[in-house]
C-alpha cells in the first residue's frame, strides 16, 4: 500500500495527531485535578471548552485561505511547539482568565494551524482508492497514541503522589511530547517532494479561482455537512457515561474503565474497520457513511425503546459501546470522500478546512444542548430525548450522504464522457 518512507511519514503524522490534542483535552484524564489545582468549577471548565470551540470554528474558516499556501512541515512544527509552550505556561497554574486564554490559543495552534494541514498530509500519501484505509488507520493510530500517552501521564501523576506535583508532571509530559514531535516533523517531511496522488479534472489558475471553486463546490459542502452530522452524533457519546451510572447504576470502579474504552479503544477498533469496509467492500467512503447513518438511526431507536431499567449493566455497556464503535468507524472516514471526489491536491487543504469549519461546529452547541436536556428532564426521559435528537442528526446525515453519492457518481460519469470524447 505505502512505501517504507511513506509509512514513516504516516507514523509521524499519526504521532502528531495523537499528541497535539492531549493538552486541550486535559479534562479527559485530569478532570478532578483540574478542578482541585486550577480551582475551577464544572461550569468554568465548560466555558474553557466553549471558548476553544468558538476559536476553533473561526480558525477553520480562516485556514481555508492559507491551508494550501504555507509549507506543511513548518506549519505543523510551529503548531506543535507552540502547543507545548502553552502547556508549560499552563503548568504555572494561571488564574481562570489565563486558562481561558490558553484554551483559546489551543484553538489556533491545534486546530487552525495544524488539523487541516495534517489531514491534507494524510490524504496525499495515497490515491483515491486508498483514502478510506488511510484515514481509517490514521484514526486507529491516533487511538493507540492517545491511550499510551494518556496512561503514561496518569502514571507520572500517580508516581509523584497524585498531587500538585503529579499534575504538573502530567502537563509537562504532554508538553514535552508535543515539542519533541514538532522538532522531528521538519526532519521527515519534505514539501518539495509533494506530488498529487489523487487525480483531478481541473486546476484553478490562481488562489482567487481556487477559493471560489471550493466555496462553490457542492460536493465539498456535502462532505462538510456529512462531517457535521457525524460529529453531532459523536457528541452524544459523552453522555453514555452518566447514562450507565444513573440508569444502570454502573459501579464507580467501572466508570473510568468504560470511559477509556469508549474514548480510546473504540477509536482503535473502528478506524481500520471503517477504512477497510469503505475501500475493500463498498469501494466508496460516502456509501459507507450512508449505510452506517441508517444503522445508527436503527440502533438509536432501539436504545429509546429498550427497557433499560430491567436490563443488566453489562448488556447496557455492550449496547452503548456497540453504537460507539459505529460512530468511530464514521469518524475514521468522514474526510475520505474528499479523495473519492477527486478534489485536486492543491485544493485539498482548503477543502479539509471548510469541512472542519462546518463539520466540527456541533462542538459549540451539542454538549450544552444535550446536557441542558438531561438537567431539565431527570431520569430516562432526558436520555430518550437526547437519543431521539441524535437519531434525527443521523437521519439527516443519511439524506446528505445519498445526495453526495449521486453527486460523486455524476461527476465520474461526466469525466468518463469527457475522456471518451478526447
Amino acid at each position: 500500500m505505502l512505501t517504507k518512507k511513506k509509512w514513516a511519514i504516516f507514523s509521524l503524522l499519526t504521532l502528531c495527531g495523537g499528541t497535539i490534542y492531549k493538552l486541550p483535552s486535559l479534562k479527559d484524564a485530569f478532570y478532578i485535578p483540574m478542578q482541585e489545582f486550577f480551582h475551577l468549577t464544572n461550569g468554568q471548565i465548560g466555558n474553557a471548552m466553549s471558548v476553544n470551540s468558538f476559536v476553533t470554528t473561526i480558525g477553520f474558516f480562516l485556514s481555508i485561505y492559507f491551508a494550501d499556501k504555507l509549507p506543511r512541515k513548518y506549519t505543523m512544527s510551529f503548531s506543535l511547539i507552540a502547543t507545548g509552550l502553552l502547556g508549560i505556561y499552563l503548568s504555572t497554574m494561571p488564574g481562570y482568565w489565563g486558562i481561558l486564554l490558553v484554551w483559546a490559543l489551543f484553538g489556533v495552534t491545534c486546530d487552525m494551524l495544524n488539523w487541516p494541514v495534517l489531514l491534507k498530509s494524510i490524504s496525499m500519501l495515497g490515491d483515491s482508492s486508498q483514502q478510506g484505509r488511510l484515514f481509517g488507520f490514521f484514526e486507529t493510530g491516533r487511538g493507540v497514541v492517545d491511550t499510551v500517552v494518556a496512561f503514561s501521564a496518569l502514571g507520572l501523576f500517580a508516581y509523584y503522589g497524585s498531587g500538585l506535583l503529579g499534575f504538573k508532571a502530567g502537563i509537562w509530559f504532554y508538553s514535552g511530547i508535543a515539542i519533541l514531535v514538532g522538532i522531528f516533523i521538519p526532519l521527515v517531511l519534505n514539501d518539495s517532494d509533494d506530488k498529487p496522488l489523487v487525480a483531478h479534472a481541473d486546476k484553478p489558475k490562481n488562489d482567487s479561482n481556487k477559493m471560489s471553486s471550493i466555496l462553490k463546490n457542492k460536493t465539498v459542502w456535502m462532505i462538510a455537512f456529512n462531517v457535521f452530522f457525524v460529529y453531532a452524533v459523536y457528541c452524544g457519546l459523552t453522555f453514555f457515561i452518566p447514562f450507565l451510572k444513573n440508569i444502570y447504576a454502573l459501579p464507580i470502579a467501572l466508570v473510568g474503565a468504560y470511559g477509556i474504552i469508549n474514548q480510546y479503544c473504540l477509536k482503535m477498533i473502528g478506524g481500520p474497520i471503517g477504512g477497510l469496509i469503505s475501500d475493500k467492500i463498498l469501494k466508496s467512503p460516502s456509501k459507507y457513511l450512508c449505510y452506517s447513518f441508517i444503522v445508527s438511526v436503527a440502533v438509536l431507536v432501539l436504545l429509546i425503546i429498550l427497557p433499560h431499567e430491567q436490563m443488566p449493566v453489562y448488556l447496557g455497556m455492550v449496547c452503548t459501546l456497540g453504537f460507539g464503535a459505529i460512530v468511530f468507524t464514521q469518524r475514521a472516514v468522514f474526510f475520505a470522500p474528499i479523495g473519492e471526489a477527486k478534489i485536486g491536491e492543491e485544493s485539498t487543504g482548503a477543502a479539509m478546512a471548510l469541512g472542519s469549519f462546518i463539520g466540527y461546529a456541533p462542538a459549540m452547541f451539542c454538549f450544552s444542548l444535550y446536557g441542558h436536556i438531561l438537567d431539565s428532564n431527570p431520569g430516562m426521559l432526558g436520555y430518550k430525548i437526547v437519543f431521539g435528537i441524535m437519531a434525527c442528526f443521523a437521519f439527516c446525515g443519511a439524506i446528505v450522504s445519498v445526495a453526495l453519492i449521486k453527486n460523486i457518481n455524476k461527476s465520474k460519469e461526466t469525466n468518463q464522457t469527457l475522456s471518451a470524447n478526447v
